[in-house]
């Protein structure tokens, strides 16, 4: 016999969440672990700020004075030091991606997680990715608004847009890159040393500092191959005025390049370098 009182019916069994839901989850709370780490330890993102800060104010500084028309566009130095600065910003962020996970493998916390009941192991590669963006993206618009305090321009809407895609892409491929080194180093000593090694010689291997045309040939040619330079002239070029895909925004060594084409090398170099890592994390996550 049916009960007339309907709050005595049988309940209908919960839906389970999707696999997306709690994989979004998982990558959210290891997310939050992070900025909760640079919540407590905030010296990480006054440091990134502080140094770019120095080498914008020092440098445009330092070549105040330059002769009008020195420089390829006919403006100031500061102007073209701003974009390379912006990059260098975001580039030394995700270069640094890596530290978390090694000082995670090195004090046990990673052997947590990898016993733990997790949905999927691919958000702990996640979080690192969505974290580093974040701080990456905050830090290169705290340069940008810097820069625009001292007089160096800021990008209209449609550049803005351009200079985060710019970003974005930089980052991720930086970042892939940072990962697997922590994945495969030894110990965080040796991931300190190749950034401390990579660092400055990428950055001065590239046109952050100086146009191609005041470097020798062999230097050029490195710059003109140098994945920073395929980020800083679409920048370079977002704040000079409208730009489209086929506008050309690097007289290189080997052929003008557009900015198409600087955002396809980005894209490749991102998707390759995650492709490449991808079964060295699955050796070390599963």
């Amino acid at each position: 016999m049916t009960s007339a009182n309907p709050s005595l019916a049988p309940l209908a069994p919960a839906a389970e969440p999707s696999a997306f839901a709690e994989i979004s989850q998982e990558t959210l709370a290891l997310t939050r672990r992070l900025f909760l780490q640079l919540q407590r330890r905030p010296t990480t993102l006054v440091a990134g700020v502080l140094q770019p800060l120095i080498w914008l104010i020092l440098f445009g500084a330092l070549f105040a004075n330059a002769p009008a028309g020195l420089l390829p566009g006919g403006g100031g130095y500061g102007q073209f030091l701003g974009a390379g600065v912006i990059v260098f910003t975001a580039f030394s962020a995700a270069l640094n991606a890596g530290l978390p996970v090694m000082f995670d493998r090195e004090f046990g916390f990673l052997n947590r997680l990898l016993v733990a009941p997790l949905r999927s192991r691919s958000s702990i590669v996640l979080a690192s990715v969505l974290y580093i963006t974040s701080l990456s993206l905050v830090q290169s618009l705290a340069i940008m608004v810097t820069a625009a305090l001292l007089g160096y321009g800021w990008p209209s809407g449609a550049g803005l847009l351009l200079v985060l895609a710019t970003l974005l892409l930089l980052v991720f491929a930086v970042t892939a890159l940072s990962l697997g080194l922590a994945f495969a180093l030894p110990g965080h000593i040796e991931l300190i040393a190749v950034i401390f090694v990579a660092n400055l010689p990428l950055l001065f291997a590239s046109t952050a500092l100086a146009p191609l045309s005041f470097m020798p040939t062999w230097l050029s040619w490195l710059a003109s191959l140098n994945p920073l330079t395929f980020a800083i002239e679409p920048i370079r070029a977002a704040y000079g005025g409208p730009v489209g895909f086929s506008t050309v925004v690097l007289e290189a060594p080997y052929g003008q390049l557009s900015l198409g084409t600087c955002l396809a090398v980005l894209t490749l170099l991102a998707l390759g370098l995650f492709v490449a890592i991808r079964p060295l994390l699955d050796r070390k996550l599963n």
